[in-house]
């Protein structure tokens, strides 16, 4: 594809971001930034949640990770299915009983001032840090497909992508990213499907036949029962249902759009709904990724040896036109449709529980002022990970998340099942003193138990976080 080309289509898809901001935006205030007056269709919200939860790291990583690790993500996404299913019945009926702006309020209700503010801080560190890596991905995509050639530094990409998403979602906020996922989703879903097709069509071969060709091969092999294997099936499937209540159900920037349906059961739909689909796209990606290495295999072409850029390489050089114009649509997609929640998250909870924005007031100045300076805040981040970066982007994500979001599982775990109260002032350093011990256990453990850390760092850090808090509780809390 040429640069003109690539640029051409960017600009027109930013454009169409932009013109639905704008319409999505007309006569909004506090109530629409925040939950979208809570008016959002249900079906509407689990449509474009899938591409927040697919986001520029499964995208990416996904297929590529295949090479290595086979269909073994899928007994995570198992999990990821569980841990949706908990986030409906547990977590969704205590915010929507207390009418949640911030889902960390009710912590402050139940524990204190000081573990509102920690579980906010804790929220905040891990989004800008996780929504840096998806970031990171998109900008990188964008700087080999363009940039690199009109001699731009990647700083100035990075620049430009986040100051895009700050322009079309300042004003809407929440309302806005809810309708412009929907057109985002449906940009990951063709160019996923037309790479599968666009493979099949080369190889002249129909998917089942692929998948007899993955199967015979040994690459779509998805259970491992070994205990030692960092694919075993038990580590992977309990860290998929941590993961997905720590990263959906305690997360402001997921939880913020599944708030935005009118009533509890409306939201319950949306998130049972998305669960299923989830499943299915996840298993499509992995199928693409066995597709990918029957197709380079048979084309003799050689596969980078970074993971990462499989996907792209592939799509955009041996695929065609039509296949490479909708991957460079669907990474656009991916990673805009989980960075611009993100940001819009990260200006809630700030606002929401920092600055104490009162939802009635108008403070659209500062509110802007916040979510430019989140902005900017993630620019840093990446242009930081892009130098020390080292690692598959999905296996950094996880493990971040694992440290920083199990005190914050923990506390709301406690506050929910626990008629115990944690001693509020001790909060702050058990959410800094678990995530370190278990980074000294981690870094230890071959030596000190003859055992490595996988994906499994999350079951540790969550039940290191959990005794602490229990020690420093007592019995004095009453319903």
């Amino acid at each position: 594809m040429s640069i003109e080309y690539i640029t051409i289509i960017l600009l027109c898809y930013f454009g169409l971001l932009y013109l639905i901001s704008r319409l999505s935006a007309k006569k909004s205030d506090a109530a629409t930034f925040f939950i979208a007056n809570r008016k959002s269709p249900w079906m509407l919200v689990s449509y474009g949640m899938i591409g927040v939860s697919i986001s520029g790291i499964t995208f990416i990583s996904v297929p590529g990770q295949v090479v290595v690790n086979q269909f073994s993500y899928l007994q995570m996404v198992l999990g990821f299915a569980v841990g949706l299913i908990i986030v409906a019945y547990i977590l969704l009926p205590v915010f929507y009983k207390i009418k949640a702006i911030s889902i960390y309020s009710f912590l402050e209700s139940r524990f204190g001032s000081r573990s509102h503010k920690t579980a906010t801080i804790l929220f905040l560190v891990a989004q800008t840090t996780t929504a840096a890596f998806k970031l990171f991905l998109m900008a990188q995509v964008l700087q080999l497909m363009l940039f690199d050639q009109l001699n731009v530094p990647f700083w100035l990409t990075t620049l430009l992508t986040l100051l895009l998403i700050w322009l079309y979602t300042h004003r809407g906020g929440i309302k806005t990213v809810i309708v412009t996922d929907t057109l985002q989703t449906t940009f990951l879903l063709a160019a996923l499907g037309l790479s599968i097709w666009s493979i099949g069509s080369h190889l002249d071969v129909s998917a089942i036949d692929l998948y007899r060709v993955m199967d015979t091969e040994g690459i779509s092999k998805v259970f491992f029962w070994s205990w030692d294997d960092p694919k075993n099936f038990f580590k992977l499937f309990f860290t998929g249902i941590l993961l997905t209540v720590m990263t959906n159900g305690l997360d402001q920037s997921v939880m913020q759009k599944h708030l935005t349906c009118k009533d509890l059961a409306s939201s319950q739909k949306n998130i049972i709904t998305l669960a299923v689909i989830l499943v299915v796209v996840n298993f499509l990606f992995l199928f693409l990724g066995g597709a990918l290495q029957v197709f380079s295999a048979s084309e003799g072409i050689s596969l980078p040896e970074l993971t990462d850029n499989i996907f792209p390489s592939i799509a955009t050089e041996h695929l065609g036109m039509v296949t490479g114009t909708f991957f460079l649509l669907g990474i656009a997609a991916a990673a805009y449709s989980s960075a611009d929640s993100s940001l819009t998250g990260l200006t809630t909870s700030f606002c929401v529980d920092i600055l104490k924005f009162n939802i009635e007031e108008d403070r659209t100045l500062l509110r802007n002022v916040v979510h430019l300076g989140f902005s900017l805040l993630i620019f840093v981040i990446i242009i930081v990970f892009s130098i020390m970066n080292n690692e598959s982007v999905l296996y950094q994500f996880i493990r971040a998340s694992g440290f920083i979001y199990g005190p914050l599982l923990s506390l709301f775990a406690m506050g929910i099942y626990s008629k115990r109260k944690v001693r509020d002032k001790m909060v702050p350093y058990i959410a800094v003193g678990a995530p370190l011990l278990c980074i000294l256990i981690d870094q230890n453990s071959v030596n000190w138990f003859g055992y490595k850390f996988g994906y499994d760092i999350l079951l540790l850090n969550t039940l290191i976080a959990s005794i602490a808090l229990y020690i420093f509780s007592s019995k004095t809390f009453k319903i």
